[in-house]
């Protein structure tokens, strides 16, 4: 009987696996070494609650960021836009005592901080990069002046439930609220047609005009959306802490929101990403974090070691596309 000899994985399907589950391979890999430093320490369910809570401002605001940058844009503002909607909502809650009402005002001042960016950019045919650095310094800069380089604090009593609970008493609030978020913006991506412009956008633009995509409409509520997805991550915080600082809230948030995009797979080049890679990028950044501050790490090394980490994981996209 003939032997029948297995076919030969050829050298573009391992590339094509690898780029497909390069963020989960990655975060396999670090879960392992970080077992292996602290063992059991590491492994516990608790800790991975810590990373997941912990991070879940800047993974929500990551999954906005994701839609950006597959579009082909960037958005430097939103740090200081999570402190502008924070104050908002705070400011609201404290004038009529409605949770609810101050939850509505300031999504109805993130929608139009994205819709004025997006006109800008879309419209006015101004770089996203300087729009959005020009609105990080406005909005972090008058909301210094009004709150007078301070913050703001809920005087609601029951506010500061909202991120403080949790879900059959194990689960703190904050994941669902990351996780629900991702489920939803995994099927915009996937299953609207506005996720579908949204790559072909940042694919090719040229293309996508001769294709009879909308673009300005396609890059406006792109930046909608980001800022939408700010106003959740600001509600998150501002209940976690009971309250705002305009200072020290938000602060670099824009950064590692990038950083979570970039880490999973998102081309910084536009027309690539996913949803289920920025998650695990947020979760490879919160497990490197979370290792550091285990092994003691110098916290002001951090931001080195994750900066180093960007800049590798760019340089693998640019290696994959050559």
């Amino acid at each position: 009987m003939k032997q029948v000899k297995p076919l030969p994985i050829s050298k573009s399907t391992v590339t094509k696996i690898l780029d497909r589950y390069s963020a989960l391979i990655v975060t396999l890999v670090i879960i392992i070494i970080a077992t292996m430093v602290k063992g059991t320490d590491f492994l516990s369910v608790q800790n991975f609650m810590n990373i997941l809570r912990n991070n879940s401002v800047i993974g929500i605001i990551a999954l906005g960021m994701t839609f950006v940058i597959i579009s082909g844009g960037i958005d430097l503002s939103v740090g200081s836009v999570l402190v502008a909607s924070g104050a908002v909502i705070i400011m609201t809650m404290n004038a009529t005592g409605s949770i609810l009402l101050s939850i509505l005002a300031g999504l109805i001042f993130g929608i139009l901080v994205g819709l004025i960016n997006g006109l800008i950019i879309a419209k006015g045919n101004v770089p996203a990069f300087i729009v959005t650095l020009g609105a990080m310094n406005i909005y972090r800069s008058v909301c210094q002046h009004f709150m007078k380089g301070g913050g703001f604090t809920s005087t609601s009593p029951t506010y500061k439930d909202i991120s403080n609970g949790y879900l059959f008493d194990v689960i703190p609030l904050p994941i669902i609220y990351f996780l629900v978020c991702c489920i939803v913006m995994h099927l915009i991506s996937k299953h609207t047609r506005f996720g579908r412009h949204v790559y072909a956008v940042g694919s090719n633009e040229k293309a996508a005009k001769l294709s009879a995509v909308n673009v300005d409409r396609v890059k406006i509520l792109t930046y909608v959306t980001m800022a939408v997805c700010v106003v959740i991550a600001a509600i998150v915080e501002t209940s976690r802490m009971n309250s705002i600082n305009a200072t020290s809230s938000g602060h670099f948030y824009e950064l590692d929101a990038i950083a979570a995009a970039v880490v999973g797979g998102t081309s910084m080049a536009g027309g690539r990403g996913s949803i289920s890679g920025t998650f695990f990028g947020v979760l490879i950044l919160g497990i490197m974090n979370n290792m550091m501050v285990l092994i003691g790490v110098p916290p002001f090394l951090v931001g080195a070691v994750k900066g180093t980490i960007v800049v590798l994981a760019v340089l693998l996209q640019k290696r994959e596309k050559d």
